[in-house]
């Protein structure tokens, strides 16, 4: 119980800070957010693109997931949000990635995507491995044999390693970091709810070079 109320205080103390922190007045390269040199071409060139680069297996992005899952369910029409797992080649992330992919091939990720960050970060569960991932989700009811033939599947395997490949592209140095427009880079250290409020206001910046109001 406390720890239902904790999280849930927790959840209410992040949303409200966001809410009344101050926007800047104007926001400043290399302190707000780092050009991404050179420009990466986005999956929906129509929208402005929104990328979490993240992985399972890093506390902070399990710290970040409740925020980021709350503010990217309300973004604008005209914003896309997508989320990518990546290694910084590591084994364990790598198969972390895999189990990702594989949970959306399946239909699962929308249920198990925050008890994936729960087992590993709260429940101490070592899904580090091909083996103790397949039990692990067979454990929370998926088909064991549907799941290891989505995991080991080429289509997951190669998404994996474009992610890590995108990761590259993008520059990325650490997780949580929010790309926006495949021109703009936000990184984690700034605390997530002003993190969260500069990611806005860098959105609203790829919408007016758009010619967009």
């Amino acid at each position: 119980m406390y720890r239902r109320i904790s999280g849930w205080f927790a959840a209410l103390t992040l949303a409200a800070l966001t809410v009344v922190l101050p926007a800047r007045a104007e926001l400043v390269v290399g302190r707000d957010y780092v050009p991404i040199v050179p420009a990466q071409a986005s999956d929906t060139p129509a929208k402005i693109e929104v990328i979490e680069f993240f992985s399972y297996g890093c506390p902070h992005c399990s710290e970040f997931h409740p925020t980021v899952s709350k503010w990217s369910a309300a973004l604008p029409g005209d914003v896309v949000f997508k989320r990518v797992p990546i290694s910084f080649a590591r084994p364990q992330w790598a198969s972390l990635a895999r189990l990702y992919y594989a949970l959306e091939a399946t239909g699962d990720l929308a249920r198990l995507d925050a008890a994936v960050f729960e087992a590993l970060h709260k429940t101490g569960s070592k899904l580090y491995d091909d083996k103790s991932i397949i039990d692990w989700v067979s454990a929370q009811g998926v088909d064991a044999k549907k799941f290891s033939d989505a995991y080991n599947s080429f289509g997951v395997v190669s998404k994996a390693r474009r992610g890590d490949q995108m990761a590259q592209a993008y520059k990325i140095q650490s997780v949580p970091a929010l790309a926006v427009d495949g021109k703009y880079l936000m990184t984690g250290g700034k605390g997530f709810p002003e993190l969260i409020a500069l990611t806005d206001q860098v959105i609203a910046k790829a919408r007016g070079e758009r010619g967009k109001k």
